[in-house]
């Protein structure tokens, strides 16, 4: 693999990946749920600092294994095979894949604010009680244009990225600047912080954690520059450097944003928006009916450059398991410009099966736990290979070491612990699925012998 991304190239990466359509719809259910703007604000400071503390330690593995499939590599160093394939499997059966697909729908979905005709009740074709819709047929089509774009070379996918990237956090900007402007021209909310009826027992933390799935899911992504180690310039200094910059940056606007739906609209309002949509209430409230379509093609523009961001990366990460005969073994084979094709073919097919199902957006539901407990295990392991490789040479090495990875083992695993108690049937199916790689592994292990 060659090396082609420079330090914006990855910088671009992380915040493309990042920004989806979560920022414009998760407030809605966050709010319900937890009843203060204090603590939905809260909320995703708390995500904000658990996702830097997470970059912070990433960039120290990030330095010293710069290698095509990132945290795989990473979980495969720091503990074994059999722990990296079972990330590996999770990533390619739900997390990556799962991901694209709702991304993907989520985009068809507000393309038909411009385009009627696609709906979920626009059928092309119906065989007994299962259906194809307009919707799902352009969600697959962005998902295979932007496979085949990615297989024309890294560099192509890379200024694509970029593009759309430097279009949303432009959109995102000029977005706040409107809410802002509004907000000094208008009368802000008065806004209650905390009810004076809020109880603040063990119970409401529990749920707390429950509405932090939507700002985790939201700021999700990030580690997908990881993935592309083995084609970064300087990899060293740049990967480190790109994940601190990228997070930081955009969990910062996350955080504006939400405070410009709390002064605009009513906590009220927030919470039970018509499909969630806060964003398009929002840009509604300031431009009126035009605001729908510019959230709608803000969203198209923002999960465009997000489905890119996923496709490109992800690939990587079933190149790495194929060169360890843990995957399909053309998927560890570059093509002419140096990308690993069969494994983006791999990855849309797949990819195109979970948006037909139709279940991708259950598969989301279980999604949390199981990226929560690969990153606990992977910021685990640069503690671990502190003591197992002490001699190995560190450009870059986590701040604050070790408070920062213990702080973000000790909160995300009281976030897993909680999901598992107050929500069991999204969390358990999750478990399940990550469970269902062991024999995954040891069938291809017994092959390989």
């Amino acid at each position: 693999m060659k090396k082609q991304l420079s330090l914006f190239d990855c910088i671009m990466l992380i915040a493309g990946s990042m920004i989806g359509s979560g920022i414009f719809i998760v407030p809605a259910s966050m709010s319900l749920k937890l009843q203060s703007p204090f603590m939905v604000i809260l909320a995703w400071i708390i995500t904000t600092i658990l996702t830097v503390f997470a970059a912070l330690s990433y960039g120290e593995l990030a330095a010293i294994m710069p290698k095509a499939g990132g945290q795989y590599v990473y979980l495969k160093e720091a503990y074994n095979k059999s722990i990296a394939f079972l990330y590996g499997w999770t990533f390619f059966t739900v997390i990556q894949t799962g991901t694209i697909a709702a991304v993907a729908v989520a985009f068809a979905n507000f393309s038909g604010v411009f385009f009627t005709q696609i709906n979920d009740s626009n059928t092309i074709l119906q065989l007994g009680n299962y259906s194809i819709n307009t919707k799902q047929v352009l969600g697959i089509f962005i998902v295979w244009a932007l496979t085949f774009t990615n297989m024309r070379g890294l560099k192509t996918g890379a200024v694509i990225q970029n593009t759309f990237t430097i279009a949303k956090i432009g959109a995102l900007v000029l977005m706040i600047g409107a809410g802002l402007y509004f907000i000094l021209t208008h009368s802000p909310q008065q806004i209650d912080w905390i009810p004076s009826e809020l109880n603040l027992d063990y119970s409401f933390w529990g749920i707390f954690c429950t509405a932090m799935v939507g700002s985790i899911f939201s700021s999700d992504a990030w580690n997908n520059v990881t993935f592309t180690g083995g084609e970064i310039q300087q990899p060293g200094k740049t990967l480190p450097l790109s994940l601190i910059i990228g997070t930081t940056s955009v969990l910062t606007l996350y955080i504006v944003i939400n405070l410009i739906y709390l002064y605009i609209l009513p906590f009220n309002a927030i919470a039970h928006a018509p499909n969630e949509r806060v964003g398009t209430l929002l840009l509604n409230t300031i431009a009126d009916d035009a605001g729908l379509y510019l959230m709608a093609g803000l969203i198209m523009v923002s999960t465009f450059g997000c489905i890119n961001g996923l496709t490109l990366s992800g690939a990587r990460v079933y190149y790495a398991m194929a060169l360890d005969g843990l995957f399909f073994k053309q998927a560890g084979k570059l093509n002419q410009q140096d990308v690993p094709q069969f494994a983006l073919y791999i990855q849309a097919i797949w990819t195109s099966c979970l948006v037909l199902s139709g279940g991708y957006g259950d598969l989301l539901n279980y999604v949390v736990i199981a990226v929560l407990l690969f990153y606990i295990i992977t910021v685990a392991g640069v503690i671990r290979l502190r003591s197992k490789q002490p001699n190995t040479t560190r450009t870059y090495k986590v701040w604050g070491y070790p408070i920062v990875p213990i702080v973000y083992i000790i909160g995300a695993s009281f976030i897993c612990i909680n999901l598992l108690l107050f929500e069991p049937n999204n969390t358990v199916p999750g478990l399940l699925i990550v469970i269902s790689g062991f024999p995954v592994y040891y069938f291809l292990k017994r092959k390989l012998a």
